[in-house]
């Protein structure tokens, strides 16, 4: 078994769940800076690391000599800085995945789970008391200025009311990283269909838990509360706090990685699958309680929104749980109480040294 990203957050707790199963691993990981603070992560020495990146096919080919399987979890992940950012996400999210495939067809590796994202749905369900489901438009400047945070019906204007969303939601990517990993879906489609390769394709949704990046700009907004708290500084939130979202443990994650390892896919198409709770809370919520866990002060709610950003975006899990047997175990109470205490991932040293 390949894992790539297997240094990572969510790579080093599939590849532990993996191992514990008795099931022969292979780590390869780029550390990227934005992420790594340079050396390998001590939890990767049980296994070895294959420290390298997914740019040339001779190279993943060899790493590929004797897997029958690949889980795809090499990323640049995160809201990302500002468009400057974009040739790096498409270089190392889409590129990467391309030469990954390339390689795969070349050895005949047939079987993939992919890390994909919540976000390639953009906002989430939405229903109008009058119009029934309807399609959020993207929110104008001019209301999030004014405190107007939740999109409109684009019939009447009405209010909208959040509901869960399934895979087969339309998909509208809003921010580069989003854009990139529904790249990453459309190209292990296109593989699936000409080699007959089967792929779980897994939208992840908030992901949060120990081995969390730390005090970087492309760190989740659970694990820039955690760095706020522990400056004793007030976790600050964006817009009203009312956004919603699925915040989802990182051990269940690794959990249905595993789950989908051991499932064959349908062969010669992708699938997708919600990977969540199917129990949303606001981003509020989740600063407060932890805020409580680390006994710090209330969050501040700011107000404002980033470019890119959506409003609600939570969804239903049944079909992961119909097809995996995926069942999300840690409640949110207990990850966010253990998250207050958890081990990170250390700063990366570019990032350090400009502290």
């Amino acid at each position: 078994m390949l894992i790539t990203g297997g240094a990572g957050f969510v790579g080093s707790h599939t590849a532990d769940r993996l191992a514990a199963d008795g099931v022969p691993i292979r780590l390869v990981d780029a550390l990227l800076p934005a992420a790594h603070g340079g050396d390998p992560p001590a939890w990767t020495e049980p296994y070895g690391l294959i420290r390298d990146d997914l740019t040339d096919v001779d190279t993943v080919a060899g790493m590929l000599d004797g897997v029958d399987a690949v889980c795809h979890l090499a990323a640049m992940v995160g809201h990302g800085v500002d468009p400057s950012d974009a040739p790096d996400y498409v270089h190392n999210n889409d590129y990467a995945t391309a030469v990954l495939l390339a390689a795969m067809a070349r050895t005949g590796v047939r079987r993939l789970v992919l890390a994909s994202s919540m976000v390639v749905y953009g906002e989430g369900r939405y229903r109008c008391a009058e119009h029934g489901i309807v399609a959020a438009a993207p929110r104008r400047l001019a209301d999030l200025a004014e405190g107007r945070y939740d999109p409109p019906c684009p019939h009447c204007g009405g209010w909208l009311s959040p509901e869960l969303i399934g895979e087969d939601a339309p998909v509208d990517p809003r921010s580069t990283y989003a854009a990139t990993k529904l790249a990453q879906e459309h190209l292990a489609s296109a593989w699936a269909r000409q080699t007959g390769g089967a792929v779980w394709a897994l939208r992840y949704h908030n992901i949060y838990g120990p081995r969390m990046p730390r005090d970087t700009p492309y760190a989740g907004v659970a694990s820039i509360f955690r760095s706020m708290l522990e400056r004793g500084d007030a976790p600050t939130v964006l817009e009203d706090g009312h956004q919603r979202r699925d915040f989802v443990h990182v051990t269940d994650v690794a959990a249905a990685n595993v789950a989908a390892l051991s499932t064959p896919a349908p062969e010669g198409r992708l699938e997708a699958l919600n990977i969540c709770s199917g129990t949303p809370h606001t981003v509020g919520d989740f600063a407060t309680a932890l805020a409580a866990a680390m006994n710090g002060p209330a969050p501040v709610i700011a107000g404002g929104a980033r470019p890119g950003d959506v409003r609600h975006v939570t969804a239903d899990p049944a079909k992961a749980r119909e097809v995996l047997g995926f069942h999300a175990r840690t409640s949110f109470a207990a990850g966010v109480a253990a998250f207050a205490t958890d081990e990170l991932r250390e700063p990366p040293r570019t990032m350090a040294l400009s502290t």
